[in-house]
């Protein structure tokens, strides 16, 4: 599994995992509990990861939708 976006806003993971499963690639998020930790104030990023052999084709669906991959 790769990292394929990293973000803070829960509406953009959404979103992004609406159109790869649209897409039929296969994603899991991940740091989705992390909220209990920080107290809900959204501080840490959740990330969305994908399999390697799909990363290219993910990364061109979230460009194609301006989706910023926000990581390192």
């Amino acid at each position: 599994m790769k990292e394929l976006l990293r973000t803070t806003d829960p509406t953009i993971v959404a979103f992004a995992m609406a159109l790869l499963q649209g897409e039929g690639i296969d994603c899991f998020e991940m740091d989705v509990n992390m909220s209990v930790l920080e107290g809900g104030i959204g501080i840490f990023p959740r990330r969305i990861l994908v399999h390697s052999d799909h990363l290219a084709a993910a990364e061109i669906v979230m460009r194609d939708n301006d989706i910023p991959l926000g990581r390192p």
